[in-house]
């Protein structure tokens, strides 16, 4: 199948891309990012310096991923998202020097399996967003969230869970709720939210 690059996207020599995965024009990908089979990287996309990507992940047009982000198989990151990667980000030290990469330590965001995040969505790491969760567009992650939650606003809150579909999930009893599409059930206990056996 082999990978598909356009002649305008720069790829480091020193990462690992996937069988199957296409990257678009003026995407860049970093050294030592490895990105996993079936990916696409879109148009003007970064991926940064060791960030990892799993299979069959989207990162779509414009959308920045700063090292040391994580993102396992299936995410989707919608157009000119963000991934932050600093605490307190300064351009230079107290004395006015130029900071360098030795004056900061990155921190990263990680995003689990089947996850999506909207368009023009802010993820301020250190935040891990749960499997399955949807942040909505614009809206500006600062805390973590949980398997199929569902997170809109600034600072981003949960409102509701989604299903593997991505469709917000309906009520179906006392701590019960389901699919509309699927008719899949979950049992929500303490915040935390859990498939039920098929």
């Amino acid at each position: 199948m082999g990978v598909r690059v356009m002649p305008s996207a720069d790829v480091d020599a020193r990462a690992t891309v996937g069988d199957g995965t296409s990257i678009w024009h003026l995407a860049q990908v970093r050294e030592h990012a490895q990105v996993g089979r079936g990916c696409v990287i879109g148009r003007g996309a970064y991926v940064g310096p060791g960030v990892q990507l799993g299979d069959y992940c989207k990162v779509q047009n414009h959308a920045l991923v700063y090292e040391p982000a994580v993102l396992e198989d299936g995410v989707f990151v919608g157009p000119a998202a963000v991934f932050t990667n600093d605490h307190f980000p300064r351009a230079v030290n107290p004395d006015g020097t130029l900071k360098s990469s030795s004056d900061w330590e990155p921190v990263g965001v990680t995003v689990r399996v089947g996850a999506s995040i909207g368009a023009r969505a802010v993820c301020v790491a250190p935040v891990v967003v749960g499997r399955w969760a949807m942040v909505a567009a614009g809206a500006v992650v600062v805390r973590d969230v949980p398997d199929f939650g569902l997170v809109v606003g600034v600072p981003a809150r949960r409102v509701g869970w989604v299903g593997r579909e991505g469709v917000p999930l309906v009520p179906a009893g006392p701590g019960a709720w389901r699919c509309p599409r699927t008719g899949q059930g979950y049992r929500e206990a303490d915040g935390v939210l859990e498939e039920e056996a098929s």
